[in-house]
């Protein structure tokens, strides 16, 4: 039994026994950091049932509880708050009870799966900073699940085909010279993103053009020489053309290697790949089944419609009139389809800005109607845009902050300010750059994690790479300290025997907070929110370093204190790598 509900139970026997009356519950919290205590205890709730002085009432709680639960050494009461102070023998016998502090929390895994969709870029461009965002979260998200019990398949589903991708290829066909990734020293990503930009600035051209003879905006648009060969080229794509397609694969393939390569460059991976050119016929066939079970009606026209008023939203266009799909009825499809390929799949993440929160109310809601019994268990992990203090970004006209440029930055941010700090003289050149490399991935994931997903970010580089506050660099610099403490510690022989250490008020604080990592994994993984691991790793760093100014950890001259201190520290340690780990954070041995 959790201590929590043993305190729960023990205050209901002390109000059934001392006052005759059943409390059907308790209201348990942290006690406040002004009072001294652990566990606080809400008298006012229980007058309901019980008739008298809240401060008397928890007096005589108080006092049954140091009499009959061992954990509980004394008590103090504040007008209607019972605050409980644990023993200093229940937090030793905790830590000392914690065979490995480098899998504490973590919990094996369970048979049935869920499945996480992050990145999903277009390859017409390079990934980008709010690709970044989508990345880091849904690989945390991924990571925090598994460490919650859950088996995790990470997935992503390429947006391989439609006009976008034409116009990268027609603009390499009209203007690119046969140019390559590898004649031209660039990444195949952004040698195609290239040319999507070139594609928007000579249709631009055309369109200005077309206006000075008198066409209208619209007319333009729709008549520009250029856009009608992308469509042609689309065309030509749906019928199978060899020629087409041979295009189309090898421009493809340039950019699943740039991809794959910035995929490297920020620590993810993924389990397995979906691409919209398999998957985009998929789902008609599951709108006849639906159809049948009255879950989609026709309309005069002959297109397919699901009525979902009744829900608060309105009717939703299944499948068109001429019998083609729409971007629904291939995300029902591609549902279905990774649930055949993976049977024990219970729940789906998807990980995709707001702007699709309508789309994924719809497509939950469809599934649901249509009898899939994991439908309960999808969630759309919605997230807000990331800004630059320079403003908004666009891919068509070049203004994106590319992914891999982005991390070359944070690593010459982290250089120049390690490098003012100057303490890492001693290291070779290569460690040096591991290590600005290393600190600048952590401040940007750091920055971005830190943040509830709804929100937005506006990312500023300079104050992510912060050695002080609530920064990834900060976080690593104390794990970087503990490390040297340990080092400094060396081998310890002497056997811990806490019989003879008086626990000091820093360590308790600091054992309390290491207590916290397994709720905070469950709740993290139930809340899909990596922010909560970064900021209880952060409040966890904060009391180490108030721990580590206030108490001497190998200067004492009690060889029992010094031990535990040292132990408490590589304790500390190790939580902050398993939290960091959550949150896809390398953290240096040294720095």
């Amino acid at each position: 039994m959790k201590l929590q509900q043993k305190i729960e139970s023990e205050i209901k026997n002390a109000v059934e026994k001392i006052y005759g009356a059943t409390l059907e519950s308790v209201e348990l919290q942290t006690t406040r950091k002004d009072f001294e205590g652990d566990i606080t205890a809400v008298v006012f709730p229980m007058l309901r049932v019980v008739k008298g002085n809240p401060v008397q009432i928890g007096e005589a709680i108080g006092a049954f509880l140091v009499e009959n639960v061992a954990e509980i050494s004394k008590f103090n009461v504040v007008q209607g708050f019972l605050n409980l102070v644990l023993s200093d023998a229940y937090y030793l016998e905790f830590f000392n009870s914690v065979q490995d502090f480098s899998t504490f929390g973590k919990v094996p895994q369970g048979d049935t799966a869920i499945m996480v969709e992050y990145s999903s870029p277009n390859t017409n461009k390079p990934l980008h900073l709010g690709h970044v965002r989508n990345v880091l979260l849904g690989y945390s998200v991924a990571e925090i699940e598994k460490a919650a019990g859950k088996k995790v398949y990470k997935t992503q589903i390429i947006n391989d085909r439609g006009i976008h991708i034409c116009k990268s290829m027609l603009a390499w066909e009209k203007f690119g010279n046969e140019e390559t990734p590898a004649t031209t020293n660039l990444k195949g990503d952004k040698l195609v993103g290239n040319y999507y930009v070139k594609f928007d600035q000579e249709y631009k051209k055309e369109i200005q053009a077309l206006k000075e003879i008198g066409k209208t905006e619209e007319e333009a648009k729709a008549q520009a020489p250029l856009i009608k060969e992308a469509q042609e080229m689309l065309r030509k794509w749906e019928a199978g053309d060899e020629e087409t397609v041979a295009l189309w694969n090898k421009m493809n393939g340039w950019v699943y290697a740039g991809f794959e390569e910035t995929y490297k460059n920020i620590g993810v991976d993924f389990d397995f790949y979906y691409y919209e050119s398999d998957t985009y016929l998929l789902g008609k066939d599951i709108i006849e089944e639906g159809i049948k079970k009255g879950v989609f009606f026709m309309k005069d026209d002959g297109s397919i419609w699901c009525d979902l008023t009744e829900e608060g939203l309105d009717e939703k266009l299944v499948l068109r009139s001429d019998g083609t799909a729409v971007y629904m009825t291939q995300d029902i499809g591609t549902a279905v389809q990774r649930v055949k390929d993976h049977p024990d799949v219970g729940g789906m993440i998807y990980t995709v800005g707001n702007e699709q929160d309508y789309h994924f109310k719809v497509l939950f809601l469809i599934l649901k109607k249509l009898g899939y019994s994991w439908a309960e268990n999808l969630f759309h992990l919605s997230y807000g845009m990331v800004d630059l203090p320079s403003g908004k970004m666009k891919s068509r006209e070049g203004t994106v902050v590319d992914a891999d440029d982005l991390i070359e930055q944070m690593t010459e941010t982290a250089r120049k300010i390690s490098e003012e700090l100057g303490k890492i003289d001693d290291f070779s050149i290569e460690e040096k750059e591991a290590l600005y490399k290393m600190i600048g991935l952590g401040a940007l994931k750091y920055y971005i994690l830190k943040v509830d997903p709804k929100k937005r970010i506006l990312f500023n580089p300079e104050e992510s790479v912060d050695f002080q506050g609530n920064t990834g660099p900060f976080i690593q610099y104390t794990y970087a300290r503990i490390q040297s403490i340990l080092r400094k510690a060396g081998k310890v022989s002497t056997a811990l025997d806490l019989t003879s250490i008086k626990i000091h008020a820093k360590e308790k604080e600091l054992i309390k907070i290491i207590q916290q990592y397994p709720d905070t994994i469950q709740l993290a993984a139930e809340n899909y929110s990596p922010a909560l691991i970064a900021n209880y790793t952060y409040d966890l760093v904060k009391e180490f370093n108030s721990f580590y100014q206030n108490v001497p950890i190998l200067a004492t001259d009690n060889e029992q204190e010094k031990l535990f201190r040292i132990k408490l520290s590589a304790a500390v340690a190790e939580v902050i790598k398993s939290a960091f780990s959550l949150l896809g954070i390398d953290v240096p041995e040294r720095m």
